[in-house]
């Protein structure tokens, strides 16, 4: 079965602590997945940040809802145990526990910002609240994601506007802030007719001992085997070893599997996306708007056993 949200984890969080022991929150999540059949596929399964594995962030977030709730706190470092309300909520058998069953507790309406309102009433349950079985850190890396393809698109559009030399610009500008062009940030656009499909060259090393051969392709189409073919004929004008070839299109299969065979040369292609994603990656062609950093507490700060 797939990962489990967060808050489909709440009740069997609370059940596998109903013997009032504490529990470390290793044995507990190891204990849910286990509960919830996940494949070792699905408990290696990673955010989109690749910092956290999906189950272990949900249990996360279905512990501090509980505890911000009453149900469960941290008796110790790492170790959960059920409190005696949530042991009455275990009591009742209720078929489900999730954020709207939470909201019937104080603490918990006042963690979400639903705490008492004008002369001391009690705000009750937003119901217009749209409620979510995404974590906060799943929505803001899906957010983060969603932005940063909406920017890699808005860049395919403005590449495929642009003028072709400009074009061959951005690209020789890419490499080098790659890392590419020697010391001295040296790539060159040959901007010639005739020049046996070679749009640029730049120095692969810090010494340029070697040189890489580009060709910018500013196509709608797809890029077929034959311009691959006379691209890599072309570089023996120059005896180069190494070339890439960039659209902002695509390569189509034999495109690609000609690239595979080549034999005494390394030649790369860059289709449309992985350009655009290289371009943010690389602060080519976009700025930045907003930061945010992420911070949380650290556990070894407040280890009193050590030092």
């Amino acid at each position: 079965m797939p990962v489990p949200d967060f808050q489909s984890i709440m009740l069997p969080l609370l059940e596998a602590l109903q013997n009032g022991e504490e529990v470390a929150v290793r044995d507990l999540t190891a204990l849910l997945a286990d509960r919830f059949m996940l494949t070792p596929e699905d408990r290696q399964q990673m955010l989109p940040s690749g910092e956290q594995t999906v189950f272990n962030n949900r249990v996360g977030w279905a512990k501090t809802h509980l505890k911000n709730a009453g149900l469960i706190d941290n008796p110790t470092r790492g170790r959960v145990r059920i409190t005696e309300v949530g042991m009455k909520v275990l009591a009742e058998k209720p078929a489900t526990v999730n954020c709207r069953f939470l909201k019937r507790f104080p603490t918990y309406l006042k963690f979400t910002g639903q705490g008492a309102g004008k002369g001391g009433a009690e705000v009750g349950p937003n119901e217009t609240t749209p409620e979510t079985s995404q974590t906060p850190q799943e929505l803001l890396d899906a957010s983060y994601h969603a932005l940063r393809k909406a920017t890699l698109e808005e860049l395919l559009i403005r590449l495929k506007a642009c003028s072709s030399g400009h074009f061959e610009k951005v690209v020789v500008r890419l490499l080098l802030a790659m890392g590419y062009g020697g010391v001295a940030g040296d790539g060159t656009v040959t901007g010639k007719s005739g020049d046996g499909g070679i749009d640029g060259m730049i120095k692969e090393d810090k010494l340029g001992l070697d040189v890489v051969c580009l060709q910018a392709k500013r196509w709608e189409g797809t890029v077929g085997r034959p311009i691959i073919q006379g691209f890599v004929g072309s570089m023996d004008y120059i005896r180069a070893k190494k070339g890439v070839i960039i659209t902002t299109s695509q390569f189509s299969r034999d495109a690609q599997e000609f690239v595979d065979r080549i034999e005494g040369k390394k030649v790369v292609l860059i289709d449309g996306p992985t350009l655009a994603d290289l371009m943010i990656e690389h602060n080519v062609g976009v700025t930045t708007t907003r930061r945010y950093e992420l911070k949380d507490v650290s556990n070894d700060f407040f280890d009193e056993d050590e030092g």
